[in-house]
């Protein structure tokens, strides 16, 4: 494996457990998704990985060199896009991706040629000599994404690579985030995003609570939830109790939805019983369909709930 993490383990000095024994591996050509609420521990675990911040306890290497040992060494293995904004105001989108090459070691020709790649392919040219103070949200996350993979490293990191883009460069995002893959990198990307995870990432690990409680393929995970199909039901606001699933899965109320996992032999019965429930005055609407990803999330985590967000995933550095 190209980046192993072993038994990592963060306690602030307020006492804070941020991570809490995190068993973790990726390998070349993969992308792996941390998915968790806000204060999972998600952005705390990488900046540990990039030498940003001290484990407690734990070990991480990267082609077996140790990271803990050589912060300095991480940081040039690793490519690095933080959750928060770039501070690029000044420069524009032309000059950080190029100044960001070549400080990561790349020559000139070479971060120019690599800049001029991703702004075609990130649809950018527009922006490409505008002042970053002018740009919006959406497309200071693609120039500080450009800026991450320019001279990429062995790891990259992305935290939130998709928030605020708009959904037609989100789709060229991903696109390149699956190049990075493909020519050799290993992804760790850091995501809220449950469909997107679903539909690009190879592995997920999922954190509550500063632990990994599931980890696998998308599909893996769904199996694991031992539900085929997901009848979702919107319980009439006049209702006096839930209903009962008679199908012994999973059931998960959402707001005023229930999410009732379903075997796949069973959709008749389903069916028929949610119009029961309907005619009942019971249940409003409902809609059965395939299990995704964020039943497994919301099975797994919302049952849990999540640490306070005194477990900050922008850790203060004071507190390391």
């Amino acid at each position: 494996m190209l980046l192993e993490i072993e038994n990592l383990t963060k306690v602030y000095r307020t006492g804070v457990r941020a991570n809490d024994g995190i068993d973790l591996s990726i390998d070349s050509g993969q992308i792996s998704g941390l998915l968790g609420h806000n204060g999972a521990g998600k952005t705390t675990l990488v900046n540990q990985v990039v030498g940003l911040l001290k484990p407690t306890a734990g070990s991480i290497r990267i082609d077996g060199a140790d990271m803990i040992a050589d912060p300095g060494l991480a940081r040039r293995l690793c490519s690095f896009q933080a959750q928060s904004q770039v501070p690029i105001d000044g420069l524009t989108p032309r000059q950080a991706i190029d100044l960001l090459g070549q400080l990561r070691g790349a020559s000139k020709a070479d971060a120019r040629r690599r800049r001029e790649n991703l702004v075609d392919a990130l649809d950018l040219g527009e922006w490409l000599d505008v002042d970053a103070a002018r740009l919006s949200g959406g497309v200071k996350r693609l120039v500080a994404f450009a800026m991450a993979a320019v001279a990429p490293g062995r790891v990259v990191m992305l935290d939130e690579p998709t928030n605020n883009v708009d959904p037609v460069r989100r789709r060229l995002l991903w696109q390149q985030i699956r190049s990075l893959a493909d020519e050799g990198a290993a992804v760790l990307l850091v995501t809220h995003n449950v469909v997107e995870a679903e539909r690009s990432m190879d592995r997920l690990a999922i954190l509550n609570a500063g632990r990994v409680i599931a980890e696998g393929t998308p599909a893996e995970l769904k199996a694991g939830l031992g539900a085929e199909l997901r009848l979702e039901l919107v319980i009439d606001p006049r209702a006096t109790e839930l209903p009962v699933s008679p199908f012994g899965r999973s059931v998960v109320p959402v707001g005023n939805r229930l999410m009732v996992g379903v075997p796949m032999d069973a959709a008749g019965p389903a069916v028929a019983w949610a119009e029961f429930l309907q005619r009942a005055g019971t249940v409003e609407e409902f809609t059965l369909g395939p299990a995704t990803l964020e039943d497994v999330y919301v099975a797994m985590v919302d049952g849990l709930g999540a640490r306070s967000a005194e477990m900050e995933e922008g850790f203060d550095a004071s507190a390391a």
